[in-house]
């Protein structure tokens, strides 16, 4: 049944891009460029991709290494099943029917009646702030990692204690650390949020219980999911020094840009600030009327009850999300770590929206069934219409990436994910994969140049010249490359302005071979990964072998 409503919800959501197409939002030719290069590569027998081989038209960046790997895996995935203009409405649908299945998970331990439960997932997968990213924004992967919201908080409120678990001390640990690292691993600035969410929850009840152990079991687990994902954290942190990361703050990104109802001198960045402001209120107003509700139905009902306890948290968590949108916490955007790369306090709306089914789900009973019926017919019904009015509708976006893939022009590339010492815009357009170069006033004859090999991570040409010369190649460089001519390691030189690589050749017939290397933080990053896994994984044996045993 469950699974029956969240799907049929799902499709209710996407419906209107089986008659006007896909909407067009922000992020969507970055999600799709990024499917279609990780298929592409996949073709190479690169299973995981780290350098993004059409981006900054045919140049490259690694985006990949920087960019968390579900969304684009799964997109991949999906490209070389279905057609691919049908990828992102299948991707929707997916993604909703599993974010309804994960609030049930969590509702139906909350609430009195399956049908609260039941109710509460609907309410969570057409939620205003889910509709925002899918008709405006087109952020496939915050929308993925918003779906494990409802299991972390679940996993959260079990290794508190505020909900019973009956697994072992370490298995609920380990839970918690499972759905932790596949948030981290499906988007950066949602998994920011999500951690410092459960820290409030984890704080907030250890103050409550006046208990360290909370604190203690909180932090192992969190510890124990960024373990598990460190094969992608490592290097994500690690290389930043070697990209320009700072442009993830630049322009109308920095958070206090947007603020709810903030204006700046850009009138169409404030105009989508103010339908993200008008969504935030409406969601707002959503959750402290539930919150409200509950709180009323609590002093009916046996104030120790299990389902009842979740109240206390939920209701701190609303206030902080609520709070974190205004520009009153602007000391906590600038200084707290890594809070400023979710960039738009409004995203804070995911926990809101959270807080707001909950809330939903312990009072959807009796008289009240019809109330929230009502209002969230007009949330969500309202804000579907106010934001399919505001969006724009394309058919083209994935039609003209695959044309520029399978051309061999590229898509553009991202700037916080620029090599150091890069500017994009200033990359030579139209250039062969590589041709000799010569200074102002230089003579020389020309020499050729044959390309052996052209793929994502290794490349090798063949360059004949009568004297000295130096080969541009289409692409920027990056440390990982390695550079030999003639199987000796060779250091690159650079265009003017611009980190294109450009390769010194001798007289002569010389082999050039470009190689993307596994640098030493890749190869820690896996190795705490792997031994995260396997040491999991011997615990919980030992732990189930112990309970056997007693």
């Amino acid at each position: 049944m469950a699974t029956a409503l969240a799907l049929i919800t799902a499709t209710g959501v996407a419906s209107p891009f089986f008659f006007f197409g896909m909407a067009s939002g922000h992020d969507i030719a970055f999600h799709m460029a990024s499917w279609l290069d990780a298929a592409w590569q996949w073709k190479q027998g690169v299973f995981l991709p780290r350098w993004t081989e059409w981006a900054n038209f045919g140049y490259g960046e690694p985006r990949f290494i920087f960019y968390p790997p579900l969304s684009w895996l799964f997109g991949a995935m999906l490209g070389t099943l279905i057609r691919w203009k049908d990828v992102g409405l299948v991707f929707y649908i997916c993604i909703q029917t599993f974010a309804g299945l994960s609030a049930y998970a969590l509702l139906r331990r909350i609430s009195d009646a399956r049908w609260g439960a039941l109710f509460g997932s609907v309410c969570f997968a057409m939620n205003p702030y889910a509709l925002t990213i899918i008709y405006m924004r087109s952020d496939f992967a915050e929308l993925l990692a918003i779906a494990f919201f409802p299991l972390l908080f679940l996993a959260t409120l079990r290794l508190c204690g505020i909900l019973a678990d009956e697994s072992t001390k370490f298995g609920s640990i380990l839970c918690f650390a499972i759905t932790f690292s596949a948030i981290w691993l499906s988007n950066a600035p949602a998994a920011v949020i999500a951690t410092y969410s459960v820290s409030m929850v984890i704080g907030f009840t250890a103050l409550q219980q006046r208990s360290l152990s909370v604190v203690g079991k909180g932090g192992a687990g969190i510890l124990l999911g960024f373990g598990l994902a460190a094969f992608y954290m490592v290097p994500a942190v690690y290389e930043q020094r070697w990209v320009n990361i700072g442009g993830a703050l630049q322009g109308g990104l920095a958070p206090a840009k947007n603020f709810l109802y903030t204006k700046t001198a850009d009138s169409e960045h404030d105009f989508f600030n103010r339908i993200a402001s008008n969504v935030a209120v409406v969601l707002v107003a959503w959750a402290i009327f539930g919150a409200a509700m509950a709180w009323r139905a609590r002093k009916k009902a046996d104030v120790g009850s299990e389902r009842m306890g979740v109240l206390p948290a939920v209701t701190m968590l609303l206030t902080g999300a609520t709070l974190l949108m205004l520009p009153i916490t602007g000391w906590f955007w600038r200084y707290l770590p890594e809070l400023k790369f979710v960039q738009f306090p409004w995203r804070w709306m995911s926990v809101v929206a959270l807080c707001g089914v909950m809330c939903v789900a312990v009072t959807a009973k009796g008289k009240l069934k019809l109330v929230w019926l009502l209002v969230v017919t007009l949330a969500a019904g309202g804000s579907g219409a106010y934001l399919g009015n505001n969006t724009w509708w394309d058919i083209e976006d994935m039609p003209s990436l695959q044309t520029a893939v399978q051309e061999g022009t590229g898509f553009e590339g991202t700037d916080e994910y620029d090599p150091k010492g890069d500017d994009r815009t200033d990359l030579p357009q139209k250039h062969p994969h590589a041709k000799f170069v010569r200074t102002a006033g230089e003579r020389r004859e020309e020499g050729t140049v044959a390309i052996d090999t052209w793929t994502a991570e290794y490349r090798a040409l063949r360059a004949s010249t009568a004297q000295a010369a130096r080969v541009a190649v289409r692409l920027v460089d990056y440390p990982a490359w390695r550079v030999t001519v003639d199987g000796k390691p060779i250091a690159v030189e650079h265009a003017p302005g611009t980190a294109q690589m450009i390769v010194p050749v001798p007289a002569g017939q010389s082999r050039v071979e470009i190689r993307f290397t596994r640098t030493m933080d890749r190869t820690i990053g896996g190795f705490v990964s792997v031994l995260s896994a396997c040491g999991s994984i011997g615990l919980l044996l030992w732990g189930g072998r112990k309970r056997i045993g007693t």
